[in-house]
């Protein structure tokens, strides 16, 4: 069997990110690596956006906001982000910039199988494909087992899942210097649901019909709501040019539970999504430069995660939605109605202080917070 020094199975943003910060580190050039994954990532499956004051990845960016509006059935405002821009990024352009790096390592191979299995025994590990079988001395898992979440009710699991439509309509209604966040003036039927608009010219925009919720839809319902949103805001005419969907796993689970001396699970599955939002290219971007600087003074998986307040955070937010999640729109609301855009994000970011961290937790429905807590201490 050939060996590795770290095989990758799952070959999605987190693994592609954290090769992609190996190759850029230049401290693993001695390292065979492997990536496994039955997609050869050769088409637009997605589209990933985040807030950002940094240039890191401009490269790839498609589109950038300096402006994002909020809105639910009582106000609307626009949020200026300053010093951040709202970007995004389309799949395809992540895995080819990624993929053209890893083409130039001679230690680093791409290998298009399905991975059936993999263990840790002893001082290494194996790993079974449906078309060989490898070793090697550690493993990153990105391979996300949702029963990990659902065999278990100490922390519960939303789901942020939605369809999106990239259309171009007869009609110039987009504002392309605005994106929307989160228009939640949409009927709520006892859920958290929004509209997200991510409009790249007058005529040109991808809607995604989104819900912060336990159970999915049929796909007709989510299609039925973007066109009922199309319609109101005055669109006659228009082709759909592309279609995506997904389904995140929004939980406080503790998923570094299950890493090994020789096995880190990352991504969704080693708890690399953000919780509270769903979000996972600035989270995972940042989760794969801190295991780059681990790896240099450290060889136990065991010893990678660290807790800290945010996960409590983000603990007592999945209660809340998960309890009552007829009142995400509220709870939202609470938020960007009058807060500092500005330090929301930067507390979505996990990089505020105690007293920034109160400045907006206190602008949220007190009431539901403190059960929450109380609830969680007894």
């Amino acid at each position: 069997m050939q060996h590795y020094h770290y095989i990758f199975t799952g070959s999605g943003l987190s693994a592609l990110m954290t090769v992609y910060e190996m190759i850029l580190s230049g401290k693993f050039k001695d390292k065979t690596i492997l990536l496994l994954d039955e997609n050869p990532k050769k088409s637009n499956d997605r589209t990933w956006c985040f807030w950002d004051n940094s240039s890191q990845f401009d490269e790839i960016v498609s589109k950038k906001w300096n402006v994002a509006l909020f809105a639910d059935e009582n106000f609307r405002r626009n949020l200026d982000l300053n010093p951040y821009q709202y970007k995004m990024v389309r799949g395809l352009d992540f895995y080819n910039l990624v993929f053209d790096l890893i083409s130039k390592q001679e230690n680093i191979h791409f290998v298009n199988q399905k991975v059936i299995d993999f263990e840790e025994l002893g001082n290494h590990c194996i790993v079974k494909t449906d078309g060989k079988n490898y070793t090697c001395n550690k493993i990153f898992n990105s391979i996300y087992n949702p029963n990990l979440v659902k065999s278990q009710t100490k922390y519960p699991l939303l789901q942020q899942h939605f369809i999106g439509w990239f259309i171009k309509s007869k009609e110039a209604v987009f504002n392309p210097d605005v994106a929307t966040f989160m228009d939640f003036s949409v009927e709520q039927r006892g859920n958290t649901r929004f509209m997200y608009v991510l409009p790249t010219s007058s005529t040109e925009a991808l809607l995604e019909y989104t819900l912060f919720s336990k159970d999915l839809l049929s796909k007709e319902e989510y299609e039925n709501e973007i066109q009922k949103y199309i319609q109101k805001l005055g669109i006659s005419e228009y082709e759909i040019i592309e279609k995506e969907q997904g389904n995140i796993p929004m939980t406080s689970y503790k998923f570094w539970k299950h890493n090994t001396k020789n096995i880190l699970h990352i991504g969704s599955v080693g708890g690399w999504t953000k919780a509270s939002t769903g979000y996972t290219f600035k989270n995972t971007t940042k989760k794969s430069k801190a295991l780059i600087n681990f790896l240099t003074s450290e060889t136990d998986f065991t010893k990678f995660h660290k807790m800290d307040k945010f996960w409590i955070y983000d603990l007592l937010f999945i209660d809340v939605l998960f309890k009552n999640n007829e009142l995400g729109s509220k709870v939202f609301s609470s938020l960007f109605k009058k807060g500092n855009p500005t330090l929301i994000f930067k507390f979505l970011d996990e990089e505020t202080t105690f007293w920034e961290d109160l400045q907006v937790i206190w602008k949220c429905p007190k009431g539901l917070f403190i059960s929450a807590l109380f609830k969680r201490i007894l």
